[in-house]
């Protein structure tokens, strides 16, 4: 076959001689121009599983990364789980290991277990960018100032606390919440209108099953308070026909901080919470 031509019909015979020329060293561009094959499919085919020469490899920046998809593909890896593993392109991953052997197809049970795997990796990658989202907001707010807190006191109460009712007219002030971090700015609330822990009463409220012992001194730490500062717990029965979710050594009920001699303060918070909306309402 003189001067490569009749469309490369000596296939075999061709690879062979590209392969040997690949084998002295030469490059892409040299084996080209030696046997005039100026086909770049034809030529990536003839010298398909042959390793270009370290001459001709230039460093670059993802060389490791090629390598570590090429070892995860003789590993039996799919693009997809090379791509979770390493986070690049599925397009670099077919350039850098399209001369290996295909994986042999996985049973419905190893792919499942690789897709948990991958979906696992992205959780994983979300949580990251989560938290990170969480602790920039926190930053963004700083120290409160005492009309801050004041401010986020009043609406906090007016959500969260006990509010005057058609069939309950009584005017108390008297906060529960399961959350402890809700509990730690309500006192602090408290104590910057100047109200003494003498005028404040506590209380767990919890279900029979729980560990109680454990949620009292949880939120007596909470209150900065001793145990015995507590009125009685209150026990909720446990019903076996309802599936409750808020199980597990996490469950502490949940937290009562009552007021005495509070019915001034009562009608002083619903004034500061109207007198909020009032001022909100205004055009500006």
């Amino acid at each position: 076959m003189t001067g490569i031509s009749g469309k490369y019909a000596d296939f075999e015979g061709l690879r062979e001689r590209v392969v040997a020329l690949r084998r002295e060293g030469l490059s892409l561009r040299q084996i080209r121009d030696r046997l005039k094959i100026y086909n770049n499919d034809l030529l990536g085919r003839l010298v398909r599983g042959e390793p270009a020469p370290e001459w001709t490899r230039r460093p670059n920046a993802k060389d490791d990364l090629r390598e570590k998809a090429r070892e995860l593909r003789l590993q039996g890896h799919t693009y997809d789980r090379i791509q979770v593993e390493l986070g690049c392109s599925k397009s670099s991953i077919s350039l850098w290991v399209r001369d290996l052997p295909k994986p042999p197809k996985r049973t419905r049970e190893e792919a499942s277990v690789i897709a948990r795997r991958g979906w696992e990796a992205t959780l994983a990658r979300r949580e990251v960018e989560r938290q990170r989202t969480k602790d920039r907001a926190t930053a963004e707010i700083g120290a409160l100032s005492e009309r801050e807190l004041f401010l986020i006191g009043v609406a906090l109460y007016w959500a969260e606390g006990a509010k005057v009712k058609t069939h309950r007219p009584q005017e108390r002030v008297s906060f529960i919440n399961s959350d402890p971090n809700m509990i730690r700015v309500f006192l602090a609330w408290l104590d910057l209108l100047g109200v003494g822990k003498d005028r404040l009463r506590y209380q767990v409220q919890i279900h029979e099953t729980a560990d109680v012992g454990a949620a009292e001194r949880f939120w007596a730490d909470v209150a900065g308070v001793g145990v015995q500062a507590f009125g009685k717990t209150t026990l909720k029965r446990h019903n076996p026909k309802t599936n409750r979710k808020n199980v597990g050594e996490n469950y502490r009920g949940c937290f009562c901080v009552r007021v005495v001699q509070c019915a001034d303060l009562y009608r002083r918070i619903e004034g500061w919470w109207y007198g909020i909306v009032l001022a909100a309402a205004e055009p500006t």
